[in-house]
């Protein structure tokens, strides 16, 4: 009888110790996730709970190419090809901080890029819509969210300029490209008392926030210089 508790004992130890050891690759994504977060995120002042625990939930590494997977966690910007890049985490989470989002929210993305925003973003609110003019960047994102399971993001390939005027009006837009001005449409499809956060300018922009007042007008706060790409299609037509 004892024979047989020890031997019991021993294979579910045997047992436990395999299912670590499959699980490690997993657990140290997880680790590497409450690291970001922690040092490059909270540490900065973004302490919006939901935006922290959205961001150690999405699986960062998913979003870039092979050839960057190791630095996917790295405090900077990533090449994801096409000329576009995966945002600093730090500025992916001040931007989804300053959109002040509730989870019935509808909110919509210019910019898919690699589609890690939009998946962050779809941790916190309702319904994600998200447009991307790359067409490849467009698809690959497209593919990635379908494959990990984001049900609640709409995919568009297009000019974001226009926006998505079916679905507005939106409770919150954020702009990944900069701009030289704002698109009008973008703030007309603005809910009242909904944040827009853009990056504004040429080579360097103003990360600003538009709050749609009750009235139909907008309150203007600039928060912090920045550096995106360009915003391309219509916008760069606008002066």
């Amino acid at each position: 009888m004892a024979s047989r508790f020890r031997l019991a004992r021993l294979t579910a130890f045997l047992m436990l110790l395999a299912a670590c050891v499959a699980a490690s690759p997993q657990d140290d994504h997880a680790r590497e996730r409450r690291r970001m977060v922690d040092e490059q995120v909270r540490a900065r002042g973004v302490d919006d709970r939901r935006v922290l625990t959205a961001m150690e939930q999405v699986p960062r590494h998913r979003f870039v190419p092979d050839d960057v997977r190791d630095s996917a966690y790295d405090d900077r910007p990533l090449p994801i090809g096409e000329g576009q890049t995966i945002s600093q985490p730090y500025i992916v989470g001040l931007m989804t901080e300053l959109l002040d989002l509730k989870p019935g929210d509808k909110v919509l993305e210019i910019g898919t890029g690699s589609g890690y925003q939009a998946a962050v973003l779809s941790r916190l609110v309702a319904q994600v819509y998200t447009i991307e003019i790359v067409k490849p960047l467009g698809e690959q994102a497209r593919s990635t969210l379908d494959r990990l399971g984001y049900e609640n993001v709409h995919t568009r390939i297009g000019d974001g300029y226009k926006g998505w005027p079916e679905a507005a009006p939106f409770d919150a837009i954020i702009v990944t490209a900069a701009p030289k001005q704002v698109p009008q449409p973008l703030l007309d499809q603005l809910a009242a008392g909904g944040k827009l956060v853009v990056p504004v300018g040429s080579s360097w922009q103003d990360l600003t926030v538009y709050t749609r007042q009750r009235d139909g007008s907008f309150h203007k706060e600039t928060v912090l210089p920045v550096r995106f790409v360009p915003m391309t299609g219509e916008a760069q037509k606008k002066r």
